[in-house]
């Protein structure tokens, strides 16, 4: 009877760690998404005519740099990417050792989207491509490493002259805009997922959020796609 009692405890703590890190990736994950709705609104300033662009985009980044309020966001940001992405792989590591043997038929996946059941692999060149992105901007920009930011006839960092240059580059466009398309099949996933994971099972609002997660998901994917092709043809 012990035995049973210490099996059962087991797996019940187990259960609750799973649903700990579920929750958390769910709720960093949301952030995320609000984070994405602010950055894409931010770079649509890059669709205007050169001259506009340059001032409005410059000027954003200017107060950005400077507000302490931005600034803790900003670190609530990095800690989400990096505890979204913990958790995520400590969870396909869990998941891959509870699987059944190989010999052992599965069906647990029949009904799922494949990119539901790949979510680590969409996750992981996301991951690559932020990875990639800091580098290009935030590393030279906010660090200072590498080339020198010029500075614009304001006196602000000129960080759309950074952008336009490395939007001139059809390896650095063709790698931003198809990195939209896995992005947006793990939004669309991660969002109706993220509210069920956090109790949300209204059977109506669960086809409205389908509904919302599809919109946003294709909003996101088609907007960054698009931002590098559109500064490259100007």
């Amino acid at each position: 009877m012990s035995n049973i009692c210490c099996v059962f405890k087991t797996l019940q703590m187990a259960l609750n760690y799973l649903f700990y890190r579920k929750s958390l990736i769910s709720l960093t994950g949301l952030f995320l998404c609000v984070f994405l709705i602010v950055h894409l609104s931010a770079n649509a300033i890059l669709l205007l005519p050169n001259d506009i662009a340059s001032e409005m985009y410059n000027s954003y980044s200017h107060t950005l740099r400077e507000n302490p309020l931005i600034t803790v966001v900003a670190y609530v940001l990095y800690v989400s990417i990096i505890l979204h992405a913990v958790m995520a792989l400590l969870i396909t590591i869990h998941n891959r050792k509870a699987k059944p043997s190989k010999y052992v038929v599965d069906n647990s996946h029949k009904n799922s989207t494949w990119y539901s059941k790949n979510m680590g692999i969409l996750g992981s060149l996301i991951l690559i491509f932020i990875i990639i992105h800091l580098a290009n901007f935030w590393a030279r920009i906010k660090l200072g490493l590498g080339e020198e930011v010029p500075l614009d006839a304001d006196g602000y960092k000129n960080v759309f002259s950074v952008t336009y240059a490395l939007f001139q580059n059809i390896w650095f466009v063709g790698f931003y805009s198809l990195i939209s398309i896995p992005l947006a099949f793990h939004l669309y996933h991660g969002l109706k997922s993220g509210f069920k994971t956090l109790g949300f099972y209204h059977k109506n609002g669960l086809k409205i959020l389908a509904k919302v997660s599809l919109i946003y998901a294709v909003i996101m994917g088609v907007g960054f796609g698009i931002i590098p092709i559109v500064v490259y043809l100007k």
